[in-house]
């Protein structure tokens, strides 16, 4: 199963803090071991929402908000995208993350084309297959 595993925003992150040398260290150290166990599909830290754009959709209005945004501890700082054999799999390489100081991260699994029933009727599985084969190829 894939795991988008979703790194909560801090005060620090929304101030644009950049983590010090031994964090950024052991957070090279634990994305090593999760490359070579084949968990580690993609990663990334983000910029704070300053830098950052909602939009809204209300038929067809399109409304665009510039950051920063409110609600520090609903924006995201980073994420990963982890292969799996389970949610179980995912909390326990969760947990050896080189995180402290009050740190929230979310493990949310990915959707699969089982999880749309009929509605994904063959051909529209085919274009997702396709466009995944050049998205890959981009890669």
């Amino acid at each position: 199963m894939k795991v988008m595993v979703l790194v909560k925003a801090s005060e620090d992150s929304e101030a644009g803090a950049m983590p010090d040398t031994a964090l950024l260290e052991a957070m090279g150290r634990y994305n090593e071991a999760l490359v070579g166990a084949g968990i580690m599909l993609a990663g990334e830290g983000l910029h704070p929402s300053s830098e950052g754009r909602r939009v809204r959709f209300d038929g067809t209005t399109r409304a665009v908000t510039q950051g920063p945004f409110p609600q520090t501890g609903e924006l995201l700082a980073g994420f990963w995208l982890w292969q799996v054999r389970s949610m179980e799999e995912a909390v326990e390489w969760l947990k050896r993350a080189p995180f402290d100081g009050g740190v929230e991260v979310e493990l949310r699994p990915v959707l699969q084309a089982e999880d749309f029933g009929q509605a994904l009727t063959p051909e529209l599985r085919a274009q997702e297959d396709q466009l995944r084969e050049r998205t890959a190829g981009r890669a």
